[in-house]
C-alpha cells in the first residue's frame, strides 16, 4: 500500500494569474523543510500538492510535524493511494484505517469527486463505503453531525485517495512571496510574535538586535539568539544583525533630557535599522509595539518614532492586548524563553518619568544637542551578522 501526504492550501487558490508563482515558492519551501528526511516526489494539481516518499527510510510523522509550520499550507493529511475502482477503495480503506476505526465509536464517510467521470456520485460512495466499514467494524455507529472519525475519499484525476484525518496547517502565504523586512527583535514577548505574524503574510524576515555591554550581558544576547532559533521553523532562515549600542546610549544619557531617553533611543534604533535595510534590500521595518502598552508606545510616542522612518513600519500587534500576544507566544514556543530575566538595552537608562505625550518638535530639539550620525555609522560598521536556519 502506497502512502503519500496531501498538502492543501486555501488563500493561495484565490490568487488568479499569480497563483503559479505562489505555488512555486511554497513547493520550494516544502522541499527545504523536508530535505534531510530523504528523497521525495512532489507534484501538484487542483490546489493540492502531492508529496510521495521515494525513500524507504522517509519519516512521514516527522514530515507532518515540520510541514504543519510551513506558511501557505491550510491543511495536510496522510493518505493511502487507491485505484479509481470502488472495490479497491473499499479494500484499502479497511486496511489503512483499521487501527483508527478499531478504537473509535462513531464515524461518517465524506466523499469528494473532482473526477466527474467516476461512475458513483458522492452520496453513493458515502453510503456504500459506510456499509462496507460497518460490516467489518460492527461496533461502530454512524454519526453524521459529530463523528469521532471522518473517513474521506477523494476521487481525483489519476487516483483515488483515502484518509481519516485532516491536520490544520499554519495558513497564511508562503514565506518569500511578500518581500523582505527587518524585525526589531528584543528579548521580550512581543517582537518574536510580530515576526511570526508578518512571516505568516509571506514576508521574509531578517532580525536586528541592539546590545549595550557591559550594561547588558552575553546571556541577554544568547536569549535573543534562542528566540531567533525558535521562530525559524515558521519564518525560514533568518539573518541576525547584532548592533553595538553602548556609546550611543551613553551619549543620549549625557546630552539629552531624561524624559526623552527612551524615545530618542528608539528613533536612533530606527535610523540604524534603516541603514542596514538599505544595504540588505529590506523594504520595511517590523516592531512588536502595541498601543498604550508602555510609555514609548502611546500614539504621540509612536508618531515621534515614525518621524525618522523613510520606509514603512509594520506593527502587527498594534491592536492586541497582552493576553492575546502571550497566547500566540506559547503556541510558537517563544514564551518561556522571552520571560528569562536577562535585561536588553531597552531597559538600560530607563527614565523614572518618561514623557508619555511627547511632541516631535521637542524630541527633535533634544536630539539635536549631540551629533549622533558618526556613532550611528560606526555602529553599522561594527554590526555582527549571524544566520539562523531551521534545525532540520
Amino acid at each position: 500500500m502506497q502512502e503519500i501526504i496531501l498538502i492543501k492550501y486555501g488563500e493561495m487558490a484565490l490568487k488568479g494569474m499569480n497563483k503559479r508563482s505562489f505555488e512555486d515558492v511554497l513547493v520550494k519551501n516544502i522541499r527545504r523543510r523536508i530535505k534531510s528526511l530523504g528523497k521525495t516526489e512532489i507534484t501538484r494539481a487542483q490546489s493540492t500538492i502531492y508529496l510521495k516518499p521515494a525513500d524507504e527510510c522517509f519519516d512521514v510523522n516527522e514530515a507532518m510535524d515540520r510541514l504543519k509550520k510551513v506558511f501557505g499550507i491550510a491543511a495536510l493529511c496522510r493518505a493511502a493511494v487507491c485505484e479509481k475502482d470502488f472495490e479497491d477503495i473499499s479494500k484499502v480503506a479497511c486496511e489503512y484505517i483499521d487501527e483508527t476505526l478499531t478504537y473509535a465509536k462513531t464515524f461518517k464517510v465524506n466523499a469528494k469527486r473532482s473526477d466527474k467521470a467516476f461512475p458513483m456520485k458522492s452520496p453513493e460512495i458515502c453510503r456504500e463505503l459506510g456499509g462496507v466499514l460497518l460490516g467489518k467494524f460492527n461496533h461502530l455507529n454512524v454519526d453524521v453531525n459529530n463523528p469521532e472519525i471522518t473517513v474521506t475519499v477523494e476521487i481525483r484525476d489519476t487516483n483515488a485517495y483515502v484518509h481519516a484525518e485532516n491536520v490544520r496547517g499554519a495558513g497564511g502565504l508562503p514565506v518569500g512571496t511578500s518581500g523582505h523586512a527587518m524585525l526589531l527583535l528584543s528579548g521580550g514577548i512581543d517582537s518574536p510574535v510580530a515576526g511570526y505574524m508578518m512571516a505568516k503574510r509571506g514576508v521574509h524576515i531578517s532580525a536586528i538586535h541592539y546590545i549595550s555591554p557591559p550594561y547588558t550581558s552575553d546571556r541577554a544576547r544568547l536569549k535573543v539568539e534562542q528566540l531567533c532559533e525558535k521562530i525559524t521553523p515558521y519564518c525560514g532562515s533568518i539573518a541576525f544583525f547584532c548592533v553595538p549600542f553602548t556609546k550611543i546610549q551613553e551619549e543620549i544619557k549625557n546630552n539629552c533630557p531624561e524624559e526623552f531617553f527612551t524615545i530618542i533611543m528608539r528613533r536612533l534604533m530606527m535610523k540604524i535599522a534603516q541603514k542596514i535595510c538599505e544595504r540588505e534590500k529590506c523594504l520595511a521595518l517590523i516592531t512588536g509595539e502595541s498601543v498604550g502598552q508602555v510609555a514609548s508606545q502611546t500614539m504621540n510616542a509612536l508618531m515621534c518614532t515614525d518621524a525618522v522612518c523613510e520606509i514603512p513600519v509594520f506593527r502587527p500587534l498594534i491592536g492586541m492586548d497582552k493576553t492575546e500576544i502571550i497566547e500566540i507566544s506559547r503556541k510558537i514556543d517563544t514564551y518561556e524563553t522571552s520571560i528569562q530575566p536577562y535585561e536588553d538595552c531597552c531597559t538600560v537608562f530607563t527614565p523614572k518619568h518618561p514623557k508619555v505625550r511627547p511632541l516631535v518638535a521637542d524630541v527633535e530639539a533634544a536630539e539635536a544637542n549631540f551629533d549622533f550620525e558618526p556613532l550611528l555609522n560606526e555602529a553599522v560598521e561594527k554590526t555582527e551578522i549571524k544566520i539562523f536556519n531551521p534545525d532540520f
